[in-house]
């Protein structure tokens, strides 16, 4: 009995482990980079049904970590490259550090499918409700706590598709929640009620009657021509002093100089040096270049001193400016700008530069430009939806653009790069604002404000993309519950569901 025991669970964890890997292809398959939104209903109603038909708390937690495992791990693979190849980590380290951090925050959703099996009511519409306030909650968690990492989050899978019209009102999360619940709701669609059948083709009909609308939360403030420059340094040459140093400031130097499109974007870190590291009038020349005229520049460099200590910047140029306007990242990363308590022996193994940053404030100040109110934000800063979304407490000084300054180059020209871009669609979507984006070497483009590419650069070229971007203002729902409330409103939407589940159980014991 045992072993006939064993080998179910073992098929069983199969499946759920290639429904996992079939989940991280949703959010940017491989092979051309694009969101597959059926296929994340798919994997996740796969993993679904195995708890429908679980009678183990135990093993509906073995199984939902086997499918985060391989989900998680299947997204951030990349990661490996960082630490493997430019990082100088040995490859079983690098690796074995992948899967641990898959493997950590795997347990969100064990935790979530074991309480599901141990808790989940007799009827069906209840069952699925409850499974969509565990999943949403899963998700918040890993994407909130211990600094949070979001990064594949099963809504991104939707940036396309007929779930997309939900992000103005419940954003990224509140997609993974309708997701979960229809995942849990489609699979049994021949045995639930007819309401509950109703309900399903409403949920998948209302963002198209939005659609068909034409709904409008924000307006036009207006257009302006952007220069977005994509440097294309090697990573491992990038802060050499012999070799990427000289070419990022002689080659970004001449873009800044010879474009002449209002707004001229260089990315993170493109100048790899602080102000006073540069060589003799390279600040100067700079600081003159853009006293007067028309034309305003945001460019990414390090900025700081010894005994200040430093910060991950975009410094900013326009005419009539009495000092360089700056942005300082916020949201940093852990071991790459910041280490962990009790974790530098870990940093002390990979040979990783600019370490330890100071934090900047939320919510900082926007750079105003014709009529524009330009928003930047640093790399996976654009994950945070929530922080962006400090932003906009007031409409009056709410960004109408968002520049997204990156440097991936880390990760190598693999669906990193896809993925990032399909972040960045997702916060359009949710704000009903543009994006530029100027990255080292992709995906350096535009983003209209209902989150699609208008305009974009192939990945690993050096190059300048020249465009227009139509600013906006105005708020959608989401943009005005999150900058109030932040993500609370999710957070005690599915506490108390989860609360319900849990009085109704306790008063049958």
């Amino acid at each position: 009995m045992k072993a006939e025991a064993g080998r179910s669970l073992f098929w069983s964890g199969c499946l759920s482990l290639l429904a996992g890997l079939a989940q991280a292809l949703s959010i940017a398959a491989p092979w051309n980079g694009q969101p597959l939104w059926w296929l994340q209903w798919l994997s996740l109603g796969v993993l679904a049904w195995q708890l429908e038909h679980c009678m183990s708390w135990r093993r509906a937690a073995v199984l939902g970590g086997v499918f985060a495992g391989a989900w998680l791990a299947g997204t951030f693979w990349w990661m490996f490259i960082s630490m493997h190849t430019y990082g100088g980590l040995p490859a079983p380290l690098a690796a074995a550090a992948v899967l641990a951090l898959a493997a950590v925050l795997a347990l969100y959703y064990a935790a979530a499918c074991a309480l599901f099996v141990r808790l989940a009511p007799v009827n069906r519409a209840g069952r699925a409700i409850f499974f969509a306030a565990l999943w949403l909650l899963a998700e918040l968690a890993r994407g909130c706590w211990f600094t949070g990492f979001g990064w594949g989050g099963a809504g991104y899978a939707h940036v396309d598709g007929p779930l997309a019209g939900y992000a103005p009102w419940l954003g990224v999360y509140g997609i993974s929640a309708i997701a979960a619940w229809l995942a849990m709701t489609v699979p049994q669609a021949w045995a639930c009620g007819p309401w509950q059948r109703v309900a399903a083709l409403a949920v998948l009909a209302l963002p198209s009657v939005y659609q068909a609308g034409a709904l409008e939360a924000s307006t036009s403030t207006g257009r302006l021509q952007v220069a977005l420059l994509q440097g294309n340094i090697p990573q491992d040459e990038k802060f050499q002093p012999g070799s990427g140093v000289p070419t990022a400031l002689r080659w970004y130097g001449e873009q800044l100089g010879a474009n002449r499109a209002a707004l001229v974007v260089a990315p993170e870190t493109a100048l790899p040096l602080l102000p006073q590291q540069l060589p003799d009038g390279y600040w100067a020349a700079l600081t003159k270049r853009f006293a007067s005229g028309e034309q305003a520049a945001l460019i990414g460099m390090p900025w700081g001193s010894f005994s200040e200590g430093y910060t991950n910047a975009v410094v900013g140029f326009k005419p009539d400016q009495a000092s360089a306007w700056r942005y300082d990242k916020h949201h940093l990363v852990p071991f790459g700008e910041f280490i962990p308590t009790g974790f530098k022996w870990f940093t002390a193994m990979m040979n990783i530069p600019l370490g330890d940053f100071n934090r900047g404030g939320l919510g900082q100040p926007s750079f105003a430009w014709q009529g524009q109110r330009l928003a930047p934000n640093i790399c996976y800063e654009d994950l945070f939806g929530e922080e962006l979304g400090a932003r906009f407490t007031d409409p009056a000084t709410a960004p109408t653009v968002f520049v997204n300054l990156s440097n991936i180059a880390w990760f190598g020209n693999t669906v990193a790069i896809d993925q990032h871009l399909h972040i960045s669609r997702m916060r359009s979507l949710e704000f009903a604002r543009p994006f530029v984006r100027a990255t080292n070497t992709g995906a350096t483009a535009i983003i209209d404000h209902q989150g699609r590419v208008t305009a974009a650069l192939p990945r690993h070229t050096r190059g300048v993309l020249r465009g227009e971007v139509e600013g906006r203002q105005g708020l959608t729902p989401y943009a005005w519950w999150v900058s109030h409330f932040g993500l609370w409103p999710l957070w005690g939407a599915a506490l108390f569901v989860l609360g319900l589940v849990l009085r109704k159980t306790l008063s049958k014991t």
